[in-house]
């Protein structure tokens, strides 16, 4: 990242910091190291540092020297062993081709090779064995007829493919290796009449290994390209037909008659050598030399002992002389180095904490002000273009009521950690307060780059995080605003991307979304709308309007329950899906939802006062007001001043809610229970709750959502559906509520279905509180409509 995220090694105080240290260097500084308690300590280390250098620089010059010794003698060895064998293979191939020459001018082959003996043609027959064979690869005539050996059946066929030399093939034969080399013979119409062989002793490929210029571990060889050693030597030891990979000795771009050694590790032995290869002109096989890097730099690992030895009985004579002198300075100097350190330490922490976020690591927002103006300047200089992403998580407030602010804080810690990990090192991530974080992407070639950042980012966020050892799930909203399309100052580019954020969590969140000339109205509206709603309350903006509640089987009214509208002087009628997330996350749901829960039970009060005494009333409570430290004397205390019967208030918490941690929802739903009040989870068959989970929970009623009943009940798929849902309902309460019930057929299908109560538009539309009397007058002839329908 280009800002520090957290560690005080990565911080860099600014020159107001560090000239705060300026009086304890320059010339006060010049004026201690004169003194002798500085000067004798200070002679000691350059003293010693020059006698380690000297030393040092003759170790590194010793190894120099060695290398560069090993790789001229490697380079020696090879071009003089390269001649050798060159000299031998030319030989060798000379002698096939005068038997190939000769061959045609005399068919008898015996007499042919006495021939060429006879004018000195031959090589010696100590070294090697001349042979000629028919097309079979039986032998015909050879200058040691008494060699005990059986050629290789599809030899002549295998040399007869071409008239060049076939050479180096490895055969074994009166105990020894030999080294075959062959020429085809054509006889005087064409075809081929046999194979000329030259037979030689592979050792003497590697007889003139020198121990003094090779030493004990030194190789020498002759590779074939095949991979196939024919013969190869270290020390007093010859191996034949060992094979290796023929790339990793000899270099595939090698031009001929250039190499350079090289040093790494032999494949055939582990022995790490100075190694020279060489392919040889016109011959498919290469000579191998090698230098033992343990022998060759031996000398000079003695001469650096004997350095180091000396160096370092100067340094301890040089110690003993000064180092009396020096103790004393030295506690003294420690003394002050301390206090020195202290003081530029904390000066640098102090900076470090005005423009770092202490929770997180990361830059906080003054630094992210000075780096987006600097950032400004930059790119308006040069014509550059940059984007900036406001980050808002979607439910942090949720994990703070209800795990904790410790909780919080770890998911704090987790989320600036994914984004650091999700981010190059060129941007910049900040926490601007709260759950918000900013994201500064430098350098844009297109706009492209923003939207794979946020895609990444939300993402990221996306995977559950652990707290507390359960699994929760927090996203992420993003907001972009780009430089200088939407912007050009500080204050315009964050308001912009901050308007862009909301745009994306009224989107649905878990998203992202660029600012748009559009988003700006949007975001004044939103804007108004909040500053409102902390009004609204003192202004008697709000109003209930109330749902009835039947049952299924007498169609009798059993229950209203509370809608809360907001009649806004401005905008008219606003949705409670419009203002209750906002109210929720600005925590005016407190207070509103106490106005709710207030009125709700006055207004059940006058109904009893009216006869309507077995008519209860149901009150939502969100999930901030569920966890609100008050809320149970809060609903205690309503209780007792309107004089109601705890058992006509119910009190609907959605199944998401109850399920989050039982180890919380249970003692307060425990504290409510005692106070007589009835519980409805709200929204049943949503929240993907195991039965176990809210088998524990003390439940008077189940409300199905009203998603199930929007399917088409005369679908097979639908119905299963619904009466899985129905099933499990029956486990874990006494009564079941169906609402959003909009339709004649839903309500035949529910009865077939035995579900207990049912609310939704078939039945009505909510009213107001002035306007149930009316209602409930009519209802007998809604029952006399039920059983008709019945």
């Amino acid at each position: 990242m280009m800002a520090a995220p957290g560690s005080e090694e990565d911080y860099q105080p600014s020159p107001d910091v560090e000239a705060s240290a300026r009086p304890w260097m320059g010339m006060r500084w010049l004026h201690h190291v004169t003194e002798p308690r500085v000067l004798f300590p200070l002679l000691a280390v350059v003293m010693v540092s020059v006698l380690w250098v000297a030393s040092l620089n003759l170790t590194r010059l010793e190894y120099e020297n060695a290398r560069s010794t090993a790789i001229a003698t490697s380079q020696e060895v090879l071009d003089t062993y390269e001649a050798q064998v060159l000299r031998v293979l030319r030989e060798i191939d000379q002698t096939l081709k005068s038997v190939q020459y000769a061959q045609g001018f005399n068919g008898d082959g015996q007499a042919t090779l006495d021939d060429l003996r006879d004018r000195d043609l031959l090589p010696p027959d100590m070294v090697f064995i001349v042979s000629m064979a028919n097309a079979d690869g039986d032998i015909l005539a050879s200058t040691r007829p008494s060699r005990a050996m059986v050629p290789d059946a599809g030899m002549a066929a295998h040399a007869g493919l071409s008239d060049d030399l076939t050479e180096g093939r490895l055969v074994r034969f009166e105990d020894a290796w030999w080294l075959r080399f062959s020429r085809v013979l054509v006889a005087p119409d064409g075809s081929i009449a046999g194979v000329a062989l030259v037979e030689v002793d592979a050792s003497l490929f590697v007889s003139g290994y020198e121990a003094t210029k090779l030493g004990e571990a030194g190789v020498l060889g002759v590779l074939g390209m095949d991979g196939v050693f024919r013969v190869r030597r270290s020390g007093e030891q010859v191996t034949f037909g060992d094979s290796v990979d023929y790339r990793s000795v000899v270099s595939s771009d090698q031009v001929f008659g250039e190499t350079e050694a090289e040093l790494s590790v032999n494949s055939w032995d582990n022995v790490q050598r100075y190694t020279s290869a060489r392919e040889l002109f016109d011959f498919s096989l290469a000579v191998v030399v090698g230098l033992s890097e343990a022998e060759q730099l031996a000398p000079a690992e003695q001469r650096v002992a004997s350095y180091r030895f000396r160096a370092a009985g100067g340094s301890i004579l040089l110690v003993l002389v000064l180092g009396v002198l020096a103790r004393m300075s030295w506690k003294l100097e420690d003394l002050r180095r301390r206090e020195r350190e202290y003081r530029v330490a904390h000066a640098s922490r102090v900076e470090h904490l005005a423009y770092h976020d202490g929770l997180t690591g990361l830059p906080n927002r003054s630094f992210m002000s000075k780096l987006l103006d600097d950032r400004i300047r930059q790119s308006s200089r040069y014509g550059r273009t940059f984007a900036l992403l406001f980050l808002d998580l979607d439910g942090f407030k949720r994990i703070n009521d209800t795990l904790g602010h410790d909780a919080g804080d770890d998911l704090l810690r987790e989320v600036a950690k994914r984004l650091e990990d999700a981010l190059r090192k060129t941007d910049t991530v900040a926490r601007m307060g709260g759950d918000e974080f900013m994201v500064l992407l430098p350098e844009l070639e297109s706009e492209t780059q923003a939207t794979t950042v946020a895609t990444k980012i939300v993402s990221m966020l996306a995977e559950p995080f652990v707290l507390l050892g359960q699994k929760f799930n927090v996203t992420v909203s993003v907001g972009i605003s780009l430089f200088p399309l939407d912007g050009d100052d500080e204050q315009t580019l964050m308001k912009n991307a901050d308007i862009a954020m909301y745009a994306a969590k009224d989107a649905g969140k878990n998203s992202f979304r660029y600012f748009s000339a559009e988003m700006s109205s949007a975001s004044q509206e939103r804007i108004n709308l909040e500053s409102s709603l902390r009004q609204a309350l003192a202004r008697e903006e709000f109003e209930l309007h109330y749902q009835a509640r039947r049952d299924l089987r007498t169609g009798s009214i059993t229950g209203m329950e509370a809608l809360l509208r907001w009649n806004h002087p401005e905008f008219g009628t606003v949705g409670p899906n419009k203002f209750l997330p906002m109210a929720e996350e600005t925590g005016l749901i407190l207070p509103i939802g106490k106005w709710v829960l207030r009125t709700a039970c006055r207004q059940s009060t006058a109904w009893r006062k009216e006869g309507r005494r077995g008519l209860s009333v149901a009150v939502n409570l969100s999930a901030r007001q569920f966890f609100d430290a008050d809320l149970v004397d809060d609903v205690h205390s309503i209780l007792q001043d309107n004089g109601m019967p705890p058992e006509l208030l119910e009190l609907e918490i959605s199944e998401g809610v109850l399920a989050r941690d039982t180890r919380k929802t249970l003692p307060v739903l425990k504290r409510l229970k005692k106070l007589g009040v009835r519980i409805t989870v709200d929204n049943f068959g949503t929240g993907y709750s195991a039965l176990s989970v809210l088998g524990q929970l003390p439940l008077d009623s189940i409300k199905i959502d009203r998603l199930f009943l929007r399917e088409d009940s005369g679908d097979r798929a639908a119905r299963d559906v619904i009466d899985g849902i129905l099933a499990m309902g029956r486990v874990l309460s006494p009564s079941i509520v169906a609402h959003g019930v909009e339709t004649k057929e839903q309500v035949d299908f529910l009865r077939e279905k035995a579900c207990d109560h049912v609310q939704g538009f078939f039945f009505g539309k909510p009213f107001r509180a002035e306007d149930v009397a009316e209602m409930l007058r009519a209802e007998e002839l809604v029952l006399a409509g039920l059983s008709h329908t019945g």
